[in-house]
């Protein structure tokens, strides 16, 4: 793993003598992406530099030094990433004769060597992997960027005035000189109903970030961006949806269980020392088991928890990995550790980034980074097979209420919205006697209110885009702020996506995946030097998984049904089975709690009136309520608390 930038300037820019400082201050800010090497590579007539941080994993000797040219040096290539099914590709370029030997073993010699045989496009549709890459056609005086299918790696790019930047990371574009740093308050406004900044876009005007499954090209000179989609979720969804897989359910385990491993074995290989993060849940449980099962000696092993209640997994993980005989290590993370990674978040995303969990990321990754350099992860499970529960609740109750007249499902959100969430908490709280713990929910009152934000939605993607929003108005939130539309603001499924389960998960893979949580592993992850991989990603276990029926997926109100049960080859149903909890940290206690008084601080209302982008009411009046306890307002004071931490570090 890498990190790459680099920038082309305008053929009428006269002054070019900055070239060689300038990229190496963009690819030193890097450093962490790539601490065993470093590279770059210009030329001045173009005003073309590459720039390139190298992380040693594959042909870890200077013949996998970059930026790389071409044998017929056409080509330059900065690249991010590793490419999983190179040495096949490599036997391909033999066997019809485009190679005439091969420098050294290195995943990006590959790469070159198919780009000069098979042209650009061609070559993507080809790549196992996750990768970002920069390319330069010394010949057609164009630059081109790439970035795989899922978009497990991050690429950024935009405009300095008239020179194009781009890089792994914000920072590297930051630093060229007359860079801006414009809030964009559209933006801000999408951010604080999500918790993330989802792709084309970043924080920053004028920035943007590629999109997965694309490639751009810029010649020389040109101002526009030639944009293709080389690979394209929604197509494959669409063509599994019309191939759906026939056989029994048997038939389908055996058929999962062989490309999974498959995508196992594949990343399995690498020339340092390798392990796995361990949750004990099912995604990451099948995944260690499928690497054991393929080790040749006990499989690293890493998991993280909290002595809080209700929020423990370490305990379940210690438990598959003795069941495995694995070589497991624990982390337990206190309240006053989570702190201290706080400041360290800015730096870490860039921008405001408010999933929570990214903080016992970056500790998971820190300590894993002491014994292994890549670890291997349970990420995309849920997005491809059904594993959050807002799936199963959004279709529910649009199937209950969604043929109501709107009028009438208005009037009954308000009035469930008259009782205060409180007293439905005493209300619900009596009925839950007479039924059984698993049907208790914490908070009823949040969950009722909940609901009534939802229903007088206008379509099913409505009702969804209601249940993942934090901040229902954000825009009135936000001085000056209003959000541009994205694939959550309504419509209906393709004809093809008869399941509506289906389509939310799709949503999923087009937003929250590659922008919350790939983005969330990616930067914790690389802040510490360590490369993960995600098997569930391989472009062939996400094409399986779009063949399967969703009741596949989806069976007795439980989702992931058929990695429950591949995995119960493996483990024991009884280490298994019990209720979801997710990466989850005890937000709502610790700010009531340690993390109170830097709240506060980030909170106040003079504060927040003088740095100008919010209304402070709302916020204060949230704050106020989660402190007493009256409501759980953790993650919407998040995202808040996000962005004021991100916005302290880079004011000025």
């Amino acid at each position: 793993m890498c990190g790459i930038t680099g920038f082309l300037l305008n053929p009428t820019d006269a002054e070019r003598g900055h070239l060689a400082d300038t990229i190496a201050a963009m690819t030193n800010t890097l450093t962490h992406r790539g601490p065993d090497d470093s590279g770059v590579w210009m030329n001045q007539t173009a005003g073309i530099a590459l720039g390139h941080r190298r992380l040693s994993v594959i042909e870890t000797s200077e013949l996998g030094h970059q930026p790389m040219l071409s044998a017929c040096e056409r080509y330059v290539i900065v690249f991010n990433g590793e490419i999983y099914n190179h040495q096949e590709l490599r036997r391909e370029l033999e066997h019809t004769g485009h190679t005439r030997g091969w420098r050294g073993q290195s995943d990006t010699e590959t790469l070159l060597a198919m780009i000069v045989a098979r042209g650009v496009s061609a070559t993507l549709r080809k790549l196992q992997g996750m990768f970002a890459f920069a390319l330069w056609d010394q010949h057609n005086q164009s630059l081109i960027l790439a970035r795989d299918r899922m978009g497990e790696k991050p690429l950024y790019y935009g405009w300095v005035g008239d020179v194009f930047v781009f890089a792994s990371e914000l920072k590297a574009l930051r630093v060229y000189p007359g860079f801006r740093s414009e809030v964009d308050r559209r933006i801000l406004s999408l951010y604080l109903r999500l918790g993330y900044i989802p792709a084309p876009w970043t924080l920053h005007q004028g920035m943007s970030r590629l999109s997965p499954g694309h490639h751009v090209t810029l010649v020389c000179g040109q101002t526009d961006l030639a944009s293709e989609c080389y690979w394209s979720a929604l197509s494959a969804t669409r063509k599994g949806q019309r191939e759906k897989f026939s056989g029994s359910d048997g038939d389908a385990m055996n058929l999962l269980d062989e490309t999974l491993r498959r995508a196992v074995s594949d990343q399995m290989v690498a020339d340092v020392p390798l392990g796995a993060f361990l949750s004990g849940g099912i995604d990451s449980s099948l995944i260690v088991a499928m690497m054991q099962s393929q080790a040749g000696s006990p499989v690293k092993t890493f998991s993280i928890g909290f002595r809080e209640p209700g929020y423990d997994e370490a305990q379940h993980a210690a438990r598959v990995a003795r069941h495995l005989g694995t070589d497991h290590t624990e982390l337990y993370v206190t309240p006053r550790e989570a702190l201290e990674v706080l400041p360290l978040l800015p730096g870490c995303y860039d921008e405001p980034f408010a999933d929570p969990s990214a903080i016992p990321t970056f500790l998971l990754s820190q300590r894993t980074r002491h014994d292994v350099v890549v670890s291997l992860s349970g990420d995309g499970g849920d997005e491809l097979f059904g594993g959050y529960n807002r799936y199963l609740w959004t279709t529910r109750i649009w199937q209950r209420f969604g043929t109501w007249p709107p009028g009438v499902r208005a009037f009954l959100a308000t009035l469930m919205t008259l009782i205060p969430p409180a007293l439905w908490d005493k209300v619900l709280g009596l009925a839950f006697l007479l039924l059984p713990p698993s049907l208790h929910y914490p908070q009823p009152g949040d969950k009722v209110h909940k609901l009534a934000d939802m229903l007088p939605a206008r379509s099913p993607v409505a009702m969804y885009r209601s249940l993942i929003s934090h901040w229902k108005q954000p825009a009135e939130l936000v001085k000056n702020g209003r959000e541009p539309p994205t694939l959550l603001d309504g419509g209906s499924p393709p004809r093809e996506i008869q399941a509506l389960e289906q389509y939310l998960m799709h949503l999923d893979v087009m937003t929250y995946l590659p922008d919350n949580i790939l983005t969330k592993l990616d930067r914790a992850a690389m802040a510490n030097s360590l490369e993960t991989r995600l098997p569930f990603l391989d472009h062939r276990v996400f094409e399986l998984a779009q063949t399967l029926p969703i009741n596949l997926k989806m069976r007795d109100g439980q989702g992931k049904w058929i990695l429950r049960e591949l995995l119960y080859r493996y483990v024991p149903r009884n280490l298994i089975e019990r209720p979801k909890t997710g990466f989850a940290v005890p937000l709502d206690s610790w700010l009531r709690g340690p993390m109170k008084p830097w709240a506060e601080a980030l909170l106040q209302e003079k504060r927040l009136v003088q740095e100008g982008y919010f209304n402070p009411a709302p916020i204060r009046a949230a704050w106020k309520e989660h402190v007493s306890g009256r409501r759980n307002h953790a993650q919407s004071l998040w995202i808040i608390l996000m962005f004021q931490l991100w916005l302290e570090n880079n004011q000025g």
